[in-house]
């Protein structure tokens, strides 16, 4: 980045600063004349100057001149004007100062929103500019820079620089016209009064700048210590584990307590200087007018000044501090920004940024020719952190492709080399080249498409699966429609001036053709099949069942389901199972679900129909109301608060009985009894609404056949079936898109997939229901050729702030799948399989080794037990590589069998 801001800001944006700059110089006429036209309502209309030879009429907007005498002093007439009276001049006089008052507010706002388009415009660069540098850091500078004061930088630090841009040449240009135009207007009206302002504005401008030296030091000081304070807070919440096992919270909040005091004490000591020079500020401000009142009033009394100059200077003085003070403001501001900018420039300091985006000069074919032939790697040199030699003039030579073990031995060097291989360490000494290439000189498009790196700290993006398997396949757009082309016109316009990339992430984005997929559900299908060889087909089909579909985007998978549905209740019917599930009947009530469930019959789609806002819900309540149930649920609350009460008596918060119970929490507990205290002295129709609210919630969570407290009969059942109507008639009256209705023959994109399939709820009285009821829904989905779609659908599963929803295993094979997806020339795994057993760590390197065939794979291995499979071994010791080819692979007879458990393709439990 350029170090001078006001350079940056030049550089970018020239062309509208120069267009605002002279709309403010075009303005300033108007201006002018605003600021006579008091002196000539006073001297003209009032004192009545223009009548004084007894003329009963005076001119209105003429508009004429005299040349001067060496010109020949003639006059010319522009326009006559209009004749008016007094009075007619009086208000003449005033509608048209009125006028040039709305004239130069028009000029104001027009520029203060081209000023706020233009910092916004270079804001949106600046951050780009900064998040395509952070793009650039080179992996020695990633271990130093923490990624939350980063974040912080280009989210909140660049703010006020932002802000600052429009005013960079824009507001001195303005705020200095119009102080010179009031301050040239009070000198042609008295020099004496005009020179005394103009010693004050230089008093102003000369002493508070100097005063205010210390609030950028002290404003620099709280950047930092703020700054420190971000990154030390997401350092304890990305290691909150550790804190939680050593029960470190003490030392915790001392240090963040003694950070927080640093921060007040720094703007304890901004305050105090800043209301100091502001209050010098406001003295030398009204100090001028002292001097006005009483010299030129002085001036007035003898006569060398009149009324109407003596009003029309103190008016225009009016006009001269604000500018005066904003331009001192943005003195202030600009020497403020400038330090925020030089603190951003040293953060993306050029030592931490590797080379810009190599420029690919060659041509297409040659950039993407594959990474095969002869790998010659010279004299390579790594040196740890203290100058000691891991690798020492190393070479070594092999032809692609082939399988390379590389075997450190307890030595880091196998683990530096494939990270070298895999570009992920361009900090070293010599050469590697594949072919006539070089390979850390390779352009990053074909480097990308062509390695991949699978290291022991998989790192997955917040998102779906799928998201995350896909993402080495976004390389560049391939196109978009032409409907999308005129949509995105504006976007593009706005992207090509601020320097933004005119792509979309709405644009298509991967070549199916290149992973040799037909379309996106092509791809799909190729995912899953992936992950099954990878070992995570069970997982992938488990997640899609607890996921979601839109009938509308796959009409032919939700007519499916609803065969398979139905395929389901035949199968428990004809095994003797019909007991494991009640299914779902609009005219029965379901002792399975909840009585909320049965009123609604159905899934909420709002917050408003969820938890406990369904009992505080106003249509709801209308419902139960006219259905004569409120009294009788608020009765049941009362019984079911009783019996809690007595049963968490005396317990401690987190006992097994809360989880079972799950009405009521452990810091409700005294809530509820002080309900019952209020309730003891009257019926439940003379508690509060607040308090009914609190009791309905209650039972609208009571599942009879898990709660089994007896509070529901068969009588009070027909009246909750009764009641669905009144509640579904109320909801779709008040048109609240809040709920989705079951329907036996459609799908109900509300409800997980299993739900759809058992449209009913698994028996809490029947052991061992949920596996069996699990076995015969995989008989079913398999019988009906439905297990891809549903793996399909599981790779909408999201995955969670950097994958921490799945685990450790899960997130190894995601990565996997990621390099594996796009077919990569050079295939490096550098201790990603560590999360998995022996057993399973053996089925996968022989999987990779299948899969990598006709591609080449390094891959570091802590021993020789598995290197005989591969084509080349690669050894380290002393610095020294050498590398020998293998005698052939182990026979499959001398490998340990993997457990029946750890099976690599991924089954349906």
């Amino acid at each position: 980045m350029d170090k001078s801001l006001f350079r940056y800001i030049w550089k970018h944006s020239k062309r509208d600063q120069l267009i605002v700059c002279a709309v403010v110089v075009a303005s300033q006429p108007f201006y002018f004349l605003s600021l006579d036209l008091p002196r000539q309502i006073v001297n003209q209309a009032i004192q009545g100057e223009a009548f004084r030879d007894g003329n009963t009429t005076a001119p209105f907007l003429h508009l004429g001149f005299t040349l001067p005498e060496w010109l020949g002093g003639q006059s010319i007439q522009i326009f006559e004007g209009f004749q008016l009276s007094r009075v007619g001049l009086l208000f003449g006089l005033s509608c048209l100062f009125l006028l040039f008052v709305i004239i130069n507010g028009g000029f104001k706002y027009w520029v203060n929103v081209a000023k706020g388009i233009l910092g916004e415009r270079m804001l949106r660069r600046l951050r780009f500019d900064l998040f395509n540098m952070v793009l650039r850091f080179t992996p020695s500078a990633l271990r130093t820079v923490k990624s939350s004061e980063t974040a912080t930088i280009i989210k909140d630090e660049v703010e006020p620089i932002g802000g600052f841009i429009g005013d960079a040449f824009i507001t001195p240009v303005f705020l200095s016209l119009q102080a010179m135009t009031a301050l040239f207007f009070i000198v042609v009206q008295n020099m004496w009064l005009g020179l005394l302002a103009l010693g004050v504005v230089g008093i102003q401008l000369i002493i508070i700048p100097r005063l205010r030296r210390e609030l950028l030091r002290l404003g620099r000081e709280r950047q930092l210590a703020s700054r420190e304070l971000a990154g030390r807070v997401a350092e304890v919440l990305d290691g909150i584990e550790v804190v939680h096992v050593h029960n470190a919270y003490g030392w915790e909040r001392a240090e963040i307590g003694q950070r927080l005091y640093t921060l007040f004490d720094i703007r304890v000591k901004i305050y105090n200087r800043k209301f100091v020079v502001k209050f010098l500020n406001n003295f030398l401000s009204q100090l001028t007018p002292f001097f006005f009142y009483a010299i030129g009033g002085y001036f007035a009394l003898r006569g060398t000044l009149d009324i109407g100059q003596l009003v029309a200077v103190i008016s225009a003085y009016r006009e001269l501090p604000p500018p005066l003070k904003e331009l001192i403001d943005w003195d202030q501001q600009r020497l403020d920004v400038q330090v925020k900018y030089d603190q951003v420039t040293q953060h993306f300091s050029e030592d931490r940024l590797g080379p810009q985006a190599l420029i690919e000069a060659r041509k297409a074919e040659e950039a993407d020719e594959p990474l095969t032939g002869l790998m010659a790697a010279e004299e390579i040199r790594v040196s740890d952190s203290h100058g000691g030699m891991i690798i020492d003039n190393a070479s070594f030579s092999l032809e692609l492709p082939a399988s390379v073990a590389l075997i450190g031995g307890g030595s880091p060097a196998a683990s530096i080399m494939a990270r070298i291989i895999a570009r992920r360490m361009p900090e070293f000494g010599g050469q590697i080249r594949i072919g006539e290439r070089d390979l850390m000189q390779l352009p990053p498009s074909v480097a990308g498409r062509r390695i991949a790196y699978a290291g022991i700290d998989p790192i997955l993006f917040p998102g779906s699966i799928r998201d995350n398997l896909v993402y080495g396949l976004r390389l560049k757009p391939l196109g978009m429609s032409e409907g999308d082309k005129r949509e995105a016109e504006r976007r593009i316009a706005e992207a090509i001036r601020t320097g933004n990339p005119v792509e979309s992430i709405t644009d298509q984005w991967i070549d199916y053709e290149r992973v040799g997929a037909k379309d996106e559900q092509d791809l799909d299908r190729i995912l899953v099949d992936l992950l099954d060889r990878i070992g995570m087909g069970n997982e992938i089909y488990m997640f899609g069942l607890a996921g979601w579909i839109n009938p509308e985007r796959h009409p032919e998978l939700a007519e499916r389901l609803v065969e398979a549905r139905r395929r389901l209740r035949e199968t428990f019917q004809a095994n003797g199972m019909a007991d494991l599930v009640e299914p779902f009947d609009a005219e029965r009530y379901n002792d399975q679900a909840t009585i909320a469930e049965n009123l609604l019959f159905g899934v909420p789609t709002s917050p408003e129909f969820t938890g406990r806002n369904l009992a505080d819900n106003t249509e709801f309540r209308s419902a139960i109301d006219k259905a004569g149930l409120t009294d009788d649920l608020v009765r049941m609350g009362l019984q079911i608060a009783e019996t809690m009460t007595e049963i968490f008596q005396g317990l401690p918060p987190g006992h097994s009985l809360f989880e079972q119970f799950s009405f009521v929490g452990a810091e409700e507990l005294p809530e509820f009894e002080a309900i019952l205290r209020r309730q003891a002295s009257q019926d439940a129709a003379g508690l509060t609404r607040e308090d009914q609210t609190r009791l309905l919630s209650l039972p609208l969570a009571y599942v009879e056949s898990r709660h089994r407290l007896g509070l529901l009969d068969d009588a009070l059942k027909e009246r909750l079936v009764e009641a669905r109507s009144h509640v579904r008639k109320t909801i779709e009256m008040a048109d609240i898109a809040g709920v989705e209705f079951y329907d036996p023959e459609a799908i109900c994109s509300a409800a997980p997939l299993r739900d759809n399939l058992l449209f009913g709820r698994v028996s809490y009285r029947v052991a061992n229901a949920r596996v069996r009821v699990s076995e015969a829904i995989s008989t079913v989905v398999r019988e009906l050729g439905l297990l891809q779609d549903i793996k399909c659908v599981g790779l909408d599963h999201q995955v969670g702030t950097a994958g921490r929803l799945l685990t450790p295993q899960e997130r190894t094979s995601i990565n996997l799948v990621r390099c594996l997806v796009k077919r990569p020339d050079i295939m490096v795994v550098d201790g990603a399989l560590a999360p998995f057993d022996e057993a399973r760590n053996l089925q996968m390197t022989e999987l990779l080794l299948e899969l990598f065939d006709e591609q080449s794979l390094f891959m570091v291995l802590p021993n020789d037990r598995q290197a005989g499979s591969f084509d080349f071994q690669m050894r380290f010791r002393d610095g020294q590589i050498s590398t020998e080819r293998s005698a052939g692979p182990t026979p499959k007879g001398e490998q340990p069998e993997p457990e029946a458990s750890q099976t690599i393709e991924g089954e349906v439990a």
